[in-house]
C-alpha cells in the first residue's frame, strides 16, 4: 500500500489529515493514539482540535525516548488495545518522534496481523526521516531495532509548526538527518543549509521548515523505488551503522546521546572513510566537520571506547559474511552502498573524529 504523504501546503496539514480520516474508509475505525509525556502535554491538544475525527480516541503513554522501543512495551500496548476491544479496523495514530513511529508501528504491523496505522511525527528527525518508510522495529536488549517488520503507514501528516514546540537539542538531531538527507540529494542545499547554521547561534528553524518538504519527498521517492531495502534504499542508511553503534556504546557507559546526534557524528567517520576509500572531496567533509562542531561536542574516543563501539557495529544487520558494511559516499548525490570497511578502517575513523 502506498503511504499518503500529507506536506505543508496552503491548507493546514492537520485540517488535510482529518479530511482524511473522515472518509469511508475509516467510518467503521476505532482510533488510539499513542503519545509519551512530552506529545502528551504539548502537541496531543493541537492534533484533536485540528483533526475532530480523532475527537473520540483512546490514547496510549509510553515512556519517552529509546524506553518505549521495548518488546515490553509492545506487549503492553497489544494487552490494551484487546482490552479497548480493538478490531482488524482499528488504526493507530501515532504522535511523536522516530521512537513513537517505531513501537506504534512495529504494534500495529502485528496485531491481528497488521492494522492500519497514522504517523505524525513531532521532531524533525520523525518529519524527515523516522516517520517514513513504514519501517518499524523494536531494540533487543543492547542491539537497536534488532526485531522488526516492513509495514507502510496509511498516512504521514507532516506539520512544522510541532517543532516550536521542542527543545533545541531535538531540533539539532534532526537537522543531521536532514543534512544528511541533502548530502544524498542536493548539494546546493546541503551548501545553504551549512551556510544558514555557521550565521545561526543554534538551528536555523526558517530554513529547516522551509526544506523539510524536499527531504520527505525524497525519501518517500526512494522507499516506492525499494520498499524492503533490498537496493537503493540502502542509502538512507548513510552514517548509520557507525551511528547506531556509537548511540549503543554511549548509553551502554551512561553518556547517552539521541539517535539524530548519534548519525550527525557517525556521518563524520562515514565521510572521513569516503575521502579515504573513495575520493571523496576533503573540502566537504570539512564543511560537514563545521556544521557538527557549531551544533555539538564531539566526543574524543580513546583506543578502548573504539573498541566498545565496534563490538555494537560487528552485530549490525545490514552486516554480510562477517563483514562490516557501510554507505559511502563518492560525492554529493553519489553514494555507495555496500562498502565493506575492516575494522582498522573503523578504529582510525573513530580515533580521528576529535583531529577533524
Amino acid at each position: 500500500m502506498k503511504t499518503k504523504l500529507i506536506l505543508p501546503s496552503r491548507i493546514s496539514p492537520l485540517a488535510r489529515l482529518n479530511r482524511l480520516l473522515s472518509q469511508k474508509q475509516y467510518v467503521q475505525s476505532r482510533f488510539f493514539i499513542v503519545v509519551d509525556e512530552n506529545t502528551y502535554s504539548h502537541c496531543l491538544p493541537t492534533l484533536i482540535a485540528g483533526v475532530s475525527a480523532l475527537q473520540q480516541s483512546e490514547f496510549f503513554e509510553v515512556p519517552l525516548g529509546e524506553e518505549a522501543k521495548g518488546v515490553d512495551v509492545a506487549a503492553q500496548l497489544w494487552g490494551a488495545l484487546l482490552e479497548s476491544g480493538a478490531d482488524r479496523n482499528s488504526v493507530i495514530v501515532n504522535l511523536g518522534g522516530g521512537c513513537v513511529s517505531d513501537i506504534g508501528g512495529f504494534v500495529a504491523a502485528a496485531y491481528m496481523r497488521g492494522i492500519r496505522y497514522v504517523n505524525v511525527p513531532t521532531t524533525l528527525v520523525g518529519m524527515v526521516d523516522a516517520a517514513i518508510g513504514g519501517k518499524t522495529a523494536v531494540n533487543l536488549e543492547t542491539v537497536k531495532n534488532a526485531v522488526g517488520f516492513f509495514h507502510a503507514a496509511d498516512a504521514v501528516c507532516v506539520e512544522p509548526d510541532f517543532l516550536d514546540t521542542l527543545p533545541e537539542s531535538e531540533r539539532v538531531a534532526g537537522l543531521f538527518e536532514m543534512a544528511k538527507t541533502l548530502l544524498l540529494s542536493d548539494v546546493v542545499a546541503f551548501d545553504a543549509l551549512v551556510d544558514a547554521v555557521l550565521r545561526s547561534d543554534g538551528v536555523p528553524l526558517d530554513f529547516v521548515k522551509s526544506h523539510i518538504a524536499d527531504c520527505t519527498a525524497f525519501k518517500q521517492s526512494v522507499v516506492a523505488a525499494d520498499p524492503y531495502e533490498r537496493s537503493a534504499r540502502k542509502m538512507l542508511n548513510l552514517g548509520h551503522t557507525f551511528g547506531h553503534g556509537i548511540e549503543s556504546y554511549l548509553m551502554q557507559v551512561g553518556s547517552p546521546v539521541s539517535h539524530g546526534i548519534a548519525v550527525g557524528i557517525g556521518l563524520m567517520c562515514s565521510m572521513y572513510l569516503s575521502v579515504k576509500k573513495l575520493g571523496l572531496d576533503a573540502s566537504l567533509l570539512q564543511r560537514y566537520v563545521s556544521l557538527v562542531r557549531r551544533l555539538v561536542t564531539v566526543p574524543a574516543f580513546s583506543l578502548r571506547d573504539a573498541e566498545g563501539v565496534l563490538g555494537y557495529m560487528r552485530h549490525d544487520k545490514k552486516n554480510r559474511e562477517g563483514l562490516i558494511l557501510c554507505v559511502l559516499l563518492q560525492s554529493v548525490g553519489v553514494p555507495v552502498v555496500d562498502v565493506a570497511v575492516d575494522e582498522n578502517e573503523v578504529r582510525d575513523a573513530l580515533l580521528s573524529l576529535s583531529k577533524l
